[in-house]
């Protein structure tokens, strides 16, 4: 016997959603049905940014509702935009995360929207318009609370209208350091259970720290674009995870690389000249360990109706400049050597450390390139005590 959803709120209390409410996002777009929240703001958007940078910058990834209020009751209309893979499983709804005064209580999600088929063997794509349904929450305590809605951190998602059974007000600075991450599909949390347990989320929460996630599915590409982004965003606290996009697009050799990662990080120092910048490198991932890109997906696997990925350069081509993870492990930690005897608020972190050889063993990556929703847990943890507690932010919390 399937459990009825729950009754429409009877009178409800109307609140316009606005900047006000948000947190995460650093641009808000006025749509015909709502608001889209952006992670990149329109200029950086019109500076060539492909599909691909487009479709991950609109998945509102660490974008949440901050409200304060005694409602016991919380409907929220959404447009979500679904992705469709030809020949692979169909992708389960993406989640909403319900936190009340900083804990998880609920999740929902809501199964209609837009449509988006792509086909990986082509790349093309189709676009099939839908219609925007409800996410309710319902039995919250009457007391005064903290309630965060954490949004579907890979679905592009509309916000409609807001309905609650009680006032609503946006909630106080709480007085904690902001920080601003900028990394690959990895931070962005694809295969992470849900939005508030990516591993920036998760090590958020355990840092006291306001996430403003700049991951961006194969998207970490040292664009300037992001830099400038970066830069114009207020932060106390930075980190940037450069390797694994450069290496499976196959995108810049090793004389370029380096020039690259210093461009990048000369931008955000004009913003934040004296912010604590930690440097991450790439996790362990062992098809592009010492082969370089780029990467695609196992035509075999595929069609067996599974997603997994190889490296389709060859090891040879490392003495011609091609990039794999270990040289960019080694070209990074060289490079915040180098910057550290001019900044000494930059720091390096190895992202082995995170994720490495004996934890590839025990928790392998399900489709060799994307960590699943243990690891992104185990990262977390394993990123607030290495750099919150111990490392690089401990100094910069409020």
């Amino acid at each position: 016997m399937t459990t009825p959803p729950p009754a429409p709120i009877a009178h409800p209390v109307h609140t316009p959603i606005t900047a006000q409410l948000l947190r995460g996002a650093i641009e808000l777009e006025h749509t015909e049905r709502g608001l889209l929240p952006h992670r990149l703001p329109a200029r950086a958007r019109a500076q060539g940014a492909d599909a691909q940078l487009l479709m991950a910058e609109s998945q509102p990834s660490g974008v949440r509702l901050a409200l304060r209020t005694r409602a016991t009751a919380i409907e929220l209309d959404t447009l979500p935009t679904k992705r469709v893979y030809v020949g692979t499983p169909a992708r389960p709804d993406g989640l909403y995360d319900l936190l009340v005064d900083g804990r998880p209580v609920a999740r929902g999600s809501v199964p209609c929207g837009n449509t988006l088929t792509i086909d990986m063997t082509t790349g093309a794509i189709e676009y099939r318009p839908g219609e925007p349904g409800t996410v309710r929450f319902t039995g919250l305590s009457p007391d005064i609370k903290d309630v965060e809605i954490w949004l579907p951190h890979n679905e592009t998602t509309e916000l409609v209208a807001l309905r609650t059974d009680a006032p609503v007000e946006p909630v106080l600075d709480r007085g904690r350091a902001v920080w601003l991450h900028h990394g690959s599909s990895i931070s962005h949390g694809t295969d992470a259970a849900s939005p508030a347990t990516t591993w920036p989320a998760l090590a958020a929460s355990l840092g006291g720290a306001e996430l403003v996630n700049l991951g961006f599915g194969g998207g970490a590409l040292l664009d300037p674009f992001t830099a400038r982004t970066m830069r114009d965003t207020a932060a106390d606290l930075i980190s940037v995870k450069i390797g694994i996009n450069v290496v499976n697009a196959d995108l810049m050799r090793r004389r370029a690389f380096v020039p690259a990662v210093h461009g990048f990080l000369d931008t955000i120092r004009d913003g934040h000249p004296d912010a604590p910048l930690l440097v991450i490198s790439p996790i362990l991932c062992p098809i592009h360990e010492d082969t370089p890109g780029p990467c695609a997906p196992d035509p075999a696997e595929l069609a067996a109706g599974r997603l997994r990925f190889l490296a389709t350069g060859d090891p040879a081509e490392r003495a011609s400049g091609k990039l794999t993870l270990s040289v960019i492990r080694e070209e990074l930690a060289a490079l915040v050597a180098a910057r550290s005897a001019y900044d000494p608020n930059i720091h390096y972190l190895d992202g082995r450390s995170l994720y490495g050889e004996q934890d590839a063993t025990e928790l392998p990556l399900p489709d060799a390139l994307h960590p699943d929703a243990a690891t992104h847990r185990r990262m977390g943890e394993r990123f607030a005590q290495l750099a919150f507690k111990e490392g690089a932010f401990a100094a910069g919390r409020r």
